[in-house]
Formats: structure tokens, C-alpha cells, sequence
């Protein structure tokens, strides 16, 4: 697995692995890795001659420094795991090699994310999925992937990052790969690795009442639903639903009624104490 530092290293090394015909796979994280990243390696190796994994806190999507700051930051982790798990290269730059002159010295390019970006995540964090199209753009515009790969437990980040490649004209399939968990159910997350053990503990207790909802939702309104939900969550120990959505999964617009949409999705943000955790869970399917 070969390391790469700087712009100019990622442009060499997909220019050669172009010149002899091979396709490429992006798998764009922010390192602290586990196996939900390792099974979007995996996949992204099984589809393409070439996979390019990034590595990179990135500083313009988030609008709490304190979070930035606290973000877990394994580097050495991060690449024997790549290696072992198939990825050809690492793309691991430095804040200052992204954004020349610092995040808050670039140009303002304003993306178009559509109402997708205005909602959960982009209300309680303005600003964050700009951040994220800045960096994810970027990282298309350089690497021109045939394919990249993304999580479901960020399920509205994908259905941004699919506006934004329309918007901005950019040719790459989008490939949505689902939620790796613990054996207790918890959504794998770098973040995790700032739960106390005590936290740890508690923190299933979030897909343990989505997956409970489930079958109550079959004879429940979505408004009861959501109150479930949200009731069995703030009853556990520092545990705080920040908020809670049941959306449709294309438009991401809330729903009232069950008959509304083929797909409905249910998505969740919970304080695990200072520890923001993010999962979801499907209420109804498409058919075909």
C-alpha cells in the first residue's frame, strides 16, 4: 500500500493507474477506522482495480471546535488496517496541503444540496454538509473515482453527497453500503472510541428501541412511533435524543402517515453524555 501526502501525489498515481486502464475506487473517511470502514474497503477492492482510501479530519465540517478538537486521531491504526484489508493507497494530507492559507481562507463556493442539507443534521449543525461537499468534491475532482464509497449510517450524508454529484455535474456511482454493528447492536462509529465504558454500555440502547419500534410501528401511527422511540431512549442514563426524524428515505421530508412513502427511514442523533451518536433503521421498503 502506498502513501500519499500530498495533491500532487494523488494526481501522479492516478495518472499511471489510468494509463493502464485501471478502474478506481474512493473510499473517503476521516480515519479513526473500524470495521464499518474496513467492510467499505473490502467492498470497494471486490469492485475496482485500484481503491484510494483518504484520511483527513476535515476541519470545515464542523461547526463545534470542541468536536474537532476531541475527534479521535489514529494514524498508524489507520494504515496497517488499510493494508490488511486490501486498500492500494492512502491519501493522508495535512490541513494546510487541503486548504492552502487555512479552512476559513478559501473560497466561499456555495453548493447546491437541496432541502436534503437543510434538515436533521444541517439544522442542529449549520454549515456541516458545506463542509462535507468541500471536501467531497475536492476529493472526486482529484481522484475522477469510478465508484466511492459510503456507510448508511450517515444516510442523509449520502443522499447530499448524491445532490451535490448532480449538481455539480460530476460523473461517479455512488455506492451506499450498510451499517456495520457491534454484537450488542450498536452502529460501529469512530466515535465511539469516546464513550466511557459506562457509556458503552448503555449506548445499544438506541438501535435496541429503532429495532423494537419496528414491529410497533406496524400497528402504531408515526406519531406514536416517534414518541416510543424517544421516550425509551431519555428514559436510560445519560442518554438525550437530540432529535428524531421518520423521513421519507429519498426526499428526506418528514412523514405523517406510514401510507406516504414505499420508503419510509427512521433517523436518530442521541447525546451518549458529550458523545453525539448518529443511527437509523428502515420502516418500510420498496418492493422491487
Amino acid at each position: 500500500m502506498i502513501i500519499l501526502r500530498t495533491v500532487n501525489d494523488v494526481r501522479q498515481y492516478v495518472s499511471t493507474q489510468r494509463g493502464r486502464g485501471a478502474s478506481i475506487g474512493l473510499v473517503p473517511t476521516m480515519g479513526a477506522l473500524h470495521e464499518g470502514h474496513l467492510s467499505l474497503v473490502e467492498k470497494a477492492v471486490a469492485g475496482n482495480d485500484v481503491v484510494i482510501v483518504s484520511v483527513f479530519v476535515n476541519p470545515t465540517q464542523f461547526n463545534n471546535p470542541d468536536d474537532l478538537a476531541s475527534y479521535p486521531r489514529k494514524e498508524e491504526d489507520d494504515f496497517r488496517l488499510l493494508a490488511g484489508a486490501g486498500a492500494s493507497a492512502v491519501f493522508a494530507p495535512s490541513v494546510e496541503e487541503i486548504y492552502p492559507g487555512g479552512p476559513s481562507a478559501q473560497p466561499g463556493h456555495i453548493f447546491e444540496l437541496g432541502r436534503a442539507a437543510e434538515v436533521m443534521e444541517g439544522k442542529y449543525r449549520p454549515g456541516h454538509f458545506q463542509g462535507v461537499a468541500q471536501i467531497v468534491s475536492l476529493l472526486f475532482r482529484l481522484v475522477e473515482p469510478d465508484r466511492a464509497y459510503f456507510g448508511e449510517k450517515d444516510f442523509q450524508q449520502i443522499a447530499v453527497i448524491r445532490n451535490m454529484v448532480a449538481s455539480e455535474g460530476i460523473k461517479v456511482e455512488i455506492v451506499a453500503c450498510p451499517i456495520k454493528r457491534a454484537n450488542d447492536g450498536l452502529a460501529l462509529s469512530s466515535r465511539n472510541a469516546l464513550l466511557s465504558p459506562a457509556q458503552r454500555a448503555l449506548a445499544p440502547s438506541i438501535h435496541a428501541a429503532l429495532a423494537e419500534s419496528v414491529a410497533f410501528s406496524k400497528e402504531h401511527s408515526v406519531r406514536e412511533t416517534h414518541a416510543m422511540v424517544v421516550e425509551k431512549i431519555n428514559a436510560v442514563d445519560e442518554m438525550e435524543v437530540e432529535y428524531f426524524e421518520i423521513v421519507d428515505a429519498r426526499t428526506l421530508a418528514a412523514v405523517e402517515e406510514w401510507e406516504e412513502s414505499p420508503w419510509i427511514v427512521g433517523c436518530i442523533t442521541v447525546y451518549c453524555g458529550k458523545v453525539r451518536l448518529i443511527d437509523n433503521i428502515a420502516y418500510r421498503l420498496p418492493k422491487d
